[in-house]
């Protein structure tokens, strides 16, 4: 697969979100299948792998841990802190980005990743408690003793960004970026190409929904936290489909799929963007891999672009108590 610079740090085009292997989605995969999906995507390019100790909690960094373990050196492993999940956490529940917290997340890390440095360490949200300074000095140090290579955000605001940046250079910003989330490239994607920061889209393909997999009527698991996301109300499910038949019909045209098509769209705009879709399925791996060698002309891009411009996404992408937490 192609490669992409992350500020100086190389990873593949497509990285794997790996969140919805042990949560998110509904029932955590069987843990040798989702081991086999990991390294299968190494074995098809993937360098680039995503989680962190909040997802289970902390029982998919192990599992990231052990898939990895064998090929840690062929691959980059990026997770987060910033929850109060620890028993050293004094904020259970809420966000803890304490320096203190923060190295004793990173020590616990190291251990269920089975390595001895985390290569991309990101504050998963921003701690209106504690200043964005004393976050990055946190990192910084944890760079100096060697246990983490770079440092990222999640979810930050432009001013965020550049108050981190200048006490610990920021490699990567992971946000939710797609056809039908654009509001990035309003102010972050400007400031991030000004700094030299590399962009991680999550949700690439709109949590699913941007596959043309989901309709008003499908059932998601009891523990599916998109039953609690107001974009996937059946009434927004239904007014969104406009988006998914744009897409089907453009990929009719280029002989691909409409995630291809999402996947493709991401990666048209700029040569430092890495979407990290996430999946559980060997066959969607692949689907999405084949989005990194689809190539979209400038033509389509404006065309794309003209096209979804034309229809209002329906629907709120958080409920609002976790609105509050992105773009501080």
């Amino acid at each position: 697969m192609q490669k992409r610079k992350l500020g100086n740090m190389e990873v593949s085009a497509l990285g794997l979100g790996c969140m919805g292997l042990s949560a998110g989605y509904g029932p955590a995969t069987d843990k040798q299948t989702a081991i086999a999906l990991i390294r299968g995507a190494v074995e098809r390019g993937v360098t680039f792998f995503d989680t962190a100790e909040v997802y289970g909690p902390f029982v998919n960094e192990e599992l990231v841990g052990e898939a990895l373990a064998p090929l840690r050196d062929r691959v980059v492993i990026a997770t987060k802190f910033g929850f109060g999940i620890g028993p050293e956490s004094k904020e259970r529940g809420g966000l803890d980005s304490r320096p203190e917290h923060i190295k004793a997340v990173a020590d616990a890390s190291l251990k269920r990743l089975k390595t001895d440095v985390i290569d991309l360490f990101y504050q998963h949200r921003v701690d209106p408690n504690v200043p964005i300074e004393d976050v990055a000095g946190a990192v910084k140090d944890l760079i100096r003793d060697g246990k983490v290579r770079h440092f990222g955000l999640s979810e930050a605001g432009v001013q965020t960004i550049r108050r981190a940046h200048k006490v610990q250079p920021v490699t990567a910003l992971q946000s939710e970026y797609s056809l039908w989330w654009r509001e990035p490239e309003q102010e972050v994607i400007p400031a991030l190409e000004e700094l030299g920061i590399g962009f991680v889209p999550f949700s690439p393909l709109g949590r699913g929904f941007l596959t043309g997999a989901i309709d008003e009527i499908t059932k998601f698991d009891d523990k599916d936290f998109r039953n609690g996301i107001p974009r996937f109300t059946p009434e927004a499910r239904k007014a969104n489909q406009a988006v998914v038949e744009l897409l089907g019909r453009i990929a009719a045209e280029k002989k691909a799929t409409q995630a291809q098509i999402a996947l493709a769209w991401l990666l048209a705009q700029k040569p430092w963007i890495v979407p990290i879709p996430g999946t559980t399925k060997m066959h969607r791996l692949e689907e999405n891999i084949g989005a990194a060698n689809l190539a979209l002309t400038a033509d389509d891009i404006r065309n794309i672009d003209r096209a979804v411009s034309e229809i209002p996404v329906q629907g709120a992408r958080y409920p609002e108590h976790l609105q509050q937490m992105v773009g501080r």
